[in-house]
């Protein structure tokens, strides 16, 4: 398997694109994350109903859409079972391109990011090939490469209903010119059977997501007892590296928080944080750490950073990882070129 070496200073990952100014997964958002200094552009990617794939977080869309809206697609209103869970609304996968291109996007929290709301109808779906050309077309005008880091959402729901994500993936990356283990293109999952079968079929860096909490999906409908804490293990990360190149972990894996939402140190009245061990496992097992999601606003920082986002960062790199997810790469930019000055003066 080949392994990866570190980036001689942590990527950004822009999740969702510059969600936190735009409205998430839109060529806006993608286009405004890389003038910030982004990396790389994540689109979440989910399925037409004629098998394009598109940029959504989840397949029901009337969160992130105007669907709702659009009285000819009231009777398409309906309720599934998806990843174990109900969910009632618009889905995806029975909208064919051609129908979700008459839809617009819209701002996913607007009580917090109201801002965004001025884009709110005017935005499309983008599709995976579209953001391809945008990052591509970036990429020469500015010189400077820009990534995309795919990730796969609902993988074993859309392969029990014939539109399996991981084909048409890989032929949309072949035909552009993605290939081997030093392409600028990362693909994640949540699920671990889908990676594992990517492993036989790709050369692309391979990325396992980690929660803090739960099970991979396809673990729940194998039945197989492993939880994403057995994962994070020092075994269960020598496992994931027989397939994939990194993880992408969830903030608390690394340093914990308390009940009360401070990051647990290493005795009372410390100021020194207490992490785990898991960073210096995963290298250990030859695995790449990016660690997700990393927002401005206070009620996604730990108690310790409130009002100062920048100082969340500097933490998370003191402690070697090698790449961030953000809703705001420019602060995730300046932060990183600031540590990286500062050691240029030693």
């Amino acid at each position: 398997m080949t392994r990866i070496l570190p980036e001689a200073s942590p990527i950004i990952i822009a999740h969702r694109g510059a969600s936190g100014y735009r409205p998430e997964h839109t060529l806006a958002a993608y286009e405004l994350a890389i003038a910030l200094g982004a990396d790389y552009i994540e689109p979440d990617l989910v399925s037409t109903k004629d098998g394009v794939l598109i940029a959504r977080h989840e397949n029901e869309i009337s969160e992130t859409t105007d669907v709702a809206s659009h009285p000819e697609f009231a009777h398409r209103q309906t309720s599934k079972i998806i990843d174990g869970e109900s969910k009632t609304g618009w889905f995806t996968e029975d909208f064919t391109l051609r129908e979700l291109k008459t839809l617009r996007a819209k701002e996913r929290i607007p009580q917090l990011r109201s801002q965004n709301t001025a884009y709110d109808g005017l935005l499309e779906i983008p599709t995976l090939q579209e953001i391809i050309d945008l990052a591509k077309g970036k990429s020469a005008e500015i010189n400077r490469a820009i990534g995309i880091y795919p990730e796969t959402k609902h993988p074993t729901y859309f392969k029990s209903i014939g539109l399996a994500l991981e084909a048409p993936l890989l032929a949309t990356l072949t035909a552009n010119g993605y290939q081997g283990a030093n392409a600028p293109v990362f693909i994640q999952s949540f699920e671990v059977s889908n990676l594992q079968d990517l492993s036989t079929k790709t050369d692309l860096p391979l990325v396992q997501l980690l929660n803090n909490s739960g099970k991979p999906y396809d673990f729940v409908v194998s039945g197989c007892e492993r939880t994403y804490t057995d994962l994070v293990t020092a075994s269960g990360l020598r496992e994931i590296a027989k397939y994939a190149q990194a993880v992408g972990i969830h903030k608390n894996l690394l340093v914990p928080r308390d009940s009360n939402g401070k990051l647990r140190r290493r005795k009372a009245a410390c100021r020194q944080t207490s992490p785990t061990s898991l960073v210096t496992d995963a290298h250990a097992a030859g695995l790449l750490v990016h660690v997700w999601t990393f927002r401005n606003e206070d009620c996604f920082l730990p108690l310790d950073f409130q009002g100062n986002p920048q100082g969340e960062y500097e933490l998370f790199f003191s402690l070697g990882v090698d790449g961030v997810f953000s809703d705001y790469p420019d602060t995730a930019f300046a932060v990183n070129q600031n540590l990286r000055f500062k050691l240029s003066d030693f």
